[in-house]
């Protein structure tokens, strides 16, 4: 296969970035996305010119960190797919493509494809946690826990944080993200006695990093490899509202009390 790429390039985040022009021969359409960058990259460095910085670890769709925009779709054409398990057969002979990084003001380009995605991490720090002590792991049945529930929770939490939700959303929200961490507790036993507390916390911290609000477009449930359902933006929609009518509930009694 050939194929005309146009990848953005940019130094680092305050110098001001380009896409550049590359031609590439020979691509396998057996190879992975990923590897196909990295057949380009060595043949830039036996020209002598500087290699395209991309993000990437296990190359098995497990640990969200390769991601990029192909000609307009994050994660590229294929549904339910990462860039490392995204393969060249998905293209045709002479396909111009356009790369590009995650656009997001909470996701700022370091360089070239790379970006800073350690906003969602603090997002998880806020409150993605559970304050009881557990000890060694408890026998799977040890709290009965119906099996809907179980497998909303399982499903919440498959996210693996990529950030592709934030780069296909047109506002750049984090909803989707943000959604399934407090999911994927909220169905849970183990997270009721933060579970208010969490997704306040969790919501502020998202709405501190600059990431915009949804407005149900759904282009995030659709372009995230783990398909996350639209649902768990429901379900914090609910608790979020619960948790200001405890608080609202809280001061009234404290203002009656005194």
């Amino acid at each position: 296969m050939k194929l005309t790429l146009h990848i953005w390039r940019q130094q680092n985040a305050k110098s001001k970035g380009r896409f550049v022009k590359y031609d590439l021969d020979d691509v396998s359409p057996d190879m992975s996305f990923l590897e196909m960058l990295d057949v380009l990259n060595e043949k830039l460095i036996a020209e002598g010119q500087e290699p395209v910085a991309f993000d990437h670890d296990c190359r098995e769709g497990i640990c969200g960190t390769c991601g990029v925009v192909v000609s307009g779709r994050a994660h590229g054409p294929r549904d339910r797919t990462t860039m490392c398990q995204l393969h060249m057969r998905e293209f045709k002979d002479g396909d111009t493509l356009w790369i590009e990084p995650w656009r997001a003001k909470a996701f700022p380009v370091l360089r070239d494809l790379i970006v800073d995605r350690s906003a969602l991490d603090r997002i998880i720090a806020a409150g993605g946690f559970i304050g009881a002590p557990t000890g060694s792991a408890p026998d799977a049945n040890a709290i009965p826990i119906p099996k809907e529930d179980a497998d909303l929770a399982m499903d919440a939490a498959a996210c693996i944080g990529c950030g592709a939700c934030v780069a296909a959303c047109p506002n750049a929200s984090a909803m989707l993200f943000t959604a399934a961490k407090v999911s994927q507790f909220a169905k849970l036993p183990q997270g009721q006695p933060e579970r208010y507390r969490r997704v306040k916390a969790m919501v502020r911290q998202m709405d501190f990093e600059g990431f915009g609000n949804c407005t149900n477009h759904g282009e995030c449930s659709a372009a995230c490899p783990k398909a996350i359902s639209l649902d768990h933006i429901a379900q914090l929609n609910r608790d979020y509202l619960r948790s200001s009518l405890r608080a609202d509930r809280r001061i009234v009694s404290e203002v009656g009390a005194g």
